[in-house]
């Protein structure tokens, strides 16, 4: 059986653009095109880029029970999310440990879609769904094209009434040159942005025109992997390369806690009854590392997995790191010791090529107070 047992009806595009569609999900992604990511990142930053992000996976719930089962198998008061509104929320074992993240999309007064990545969202709401009224339904016809960045809003508003006054995390059913969709204004890049939620049929003619239409204005087609630089910036973790999955504590299981993963914030206040709940109330204060940025001096990035050090001892591990050209410094996405995890620390990354020196910095490293992608107008 192939890796890849899902399919984006833009393939071909993707491969016109050089890209040699890596698994991702079970699903070809553009990983690659045969032009620098750099542009792509400074399109996203200062005009608009287009992203297939198909792979993400998105399941229906529906039913008399369907909000039950929301609030079963995620942290967020599912009560207080409304027709046309979404929230980001995370999904944990019994253990009170993080296995996937999500959007909550309420579409409906007993119907929703979630949509996750790569984890295990879709077994954890299959097992929230056992003896209970609600039916569950994979949807991979279902097609996201995500149009990011500044000028994003100015592109749409050109063909969707009422774009301007959709707020953040909430969503709308309208029409995209004629075709039915769902346009959410939700992203992955710390920008303003909206995800097209549209038919596989219609994936390709929205691509086009959106790229044509739009190739004035700078908006360029962009893979998959821009999302790193992106990312790092704007402090958004990626299931499970940010995780003890890929790095994990000697002598014990894979496993995070929110309270680690700078996550805790998606917990509803006073929420329990979640899976997990008890043992998340229970872990918080006894963690064992920290999420933590990491600021380097000089133009090298850090390498994917480099070790962190501080006075000779290794106190962590870069997950992600990247160079921005537009403030022309090199940072990363860090797991630290929670005693290094303090704004200032000095540390060493210990690349392949050598030793860089560095610094312990919180995250987001661009706009923390989420002035852009909350913008109003």
């Amino acid at each position: 059986m192939t890796a890849s047992w899902r399919f984006s009806t833009l393939a071909d595009r993707h491969r016109a653009l050089g890209s040699k569609l890596e698994d991702w999900s079970g699903m070809g992604t553009a990983w690659t095109y045969d032009k620098d990511a750099d542009e792509e990142y400074v399109a996203i930053r200062t005009k608009a880029g287009l992203m297939d992000v198909s792979g993400l996976k998105k399941v229906h719930i529906t039913g008399p029970h369907a909000s039950h089962l929301i609030d079963l198998a995620t942290t967020r008061d599912v009560e207080k999310i409304y027709p046309g509104k979404s929230a980001y929320a995370c999904m944990l074992n019994e253990a009170g440990k993080f296995i996937d993240d999500c959007i909550l999309y309420r579409t409906g007064p007993n119907a929703w879609m979630v949509v996750h990545g790569s984890g295990t969202g879709h077994e954890e709401l299959q097992r929230a769904a056992m003896g209970r009224d609600v039916s569950l339904r994979f949807d991979d016809n279902l097609h996201d094209l995500s149009l990011q960045g500044p000028t994003s809003v100015d592109y749409l508003a050109k063909h969707v009434p009422g774009i301007r006054d959709l707020n953040y995390f909430h969503h709308m059913q309208t029409r995209l040159f004629g075709f039915p969709v769902m346009i959410s204004r939700t992203g992955y890049t710390g920008e303003r942005g909206y995800e097209i939620f549209c038919r596989g049929q219609d994936a390709g003619t929205i691509w086009d025109t959106i790229l044509d239409e739009g190739k004035s204005a700078g908006i360029i087609p962009c893979r998959f992997t821009t999302l790193d630089m992106l990312r790092v910036e704007s402090y958004l973790l990626f299931y499970p390369y940010d995780n003890s999955q890929k790095y994990p504590f000697e002598n014990e299981g894979p496993g995070d806690t929110l309270w680690e993963l700078g996550l805790d914030f998606t917990v509803s206040p006073g929420k329990t009854g979640f899976r997990g709940a008890e043992e998340h109330y229970r872990l918080k204060g006894k963690e064992r590392f920290k999420i933590f940025g990491v600021l380097l001096e000089g133009k090298e990035p850090a390498d994917e997995g480099a070790p962190v050090y501080r006075d000779g001892k290794k106190v962590g591990v870069v997950t992600c790191a990247m160079y921005s050209p537009l403030v022309k410094k090199s940072m990363g996405i860090a797991r630290l010791d929670v005693d290094c995890a303090v704004q200032g620390t000095r540390l060493e990354i210990r690349n392949k090529s050598g030793a860089i020196s560095a610094t312990a910095e919180p995250l987001p490293f661009d706009d923390p107070k989420k002035t852009k992608r909350t913008a109003k107008g």
